[in-house]
């Protein structure tokens, strides 16, 4: 391995360290957090899941999702309720301010990528991004 494959591990830090500094400065700007983002967008309207089935969509812990939930609930976003078919567990569904925050959220994701139409080789960058956003997916659901 050459110093400039070396170099990968830190480059990807940097650039996740990047992307979620600029995320994180226009979701501020709709009231949310990191993260918060990507639940809304795994929640379908109309529909009720499980914490463990987001966290597993997240590819988080169920604790993280439960403390984003909270936050989300407060801010009138999302509502729990009673699993109709057991009634020991706790399901998640989106509030009509939820589904309208969808909306925005799509929006600001949309104008993210338009701010990076720039990017050199785009297409062959995002092929590989899905590469290797699968392969660390399996080696990290292995290490759970």
């Amino acid at each position: 391995m050459d110093a400039a494959e070396a170099a990968l591990v830190p480059k990807l830090l940097s650039i996740g360290k990047s992307i979620r500094a600029m995320m994180g400065l226009k979701l501020a700007e709709l009231g949310l957090h990191v993260g918060q983002d990507e639940l809304l967008l795994a929640l379908v309207p109309e529909a009720t899941v499980s914490v463990s089935r987001l966290a597993e969509t997240l590819a988080v812990r169920p604790s993280t999702v439960s403390k984003m939930l909270d936050r989300l609930v407060i801010a009138g976003l999302v509502e729990r309720a009673e699993d109709s078919r057991d009634a020991r567990r706790t399901v998640v569904r989106m509030t009509s301010s939820g589904v309208e925050m969808q909306g925005r959220i799509r929006e600001l994701w949309q104008g993210v990528e338009n701010e990076l139409e720039d990017l050199p080789d785009r297409r062959v960058v995002t092929h590989s991004l899905q590469g290797l956003q699968q392969v660390l997916s399996a080696k990290l659901r292995r290490l759970r």
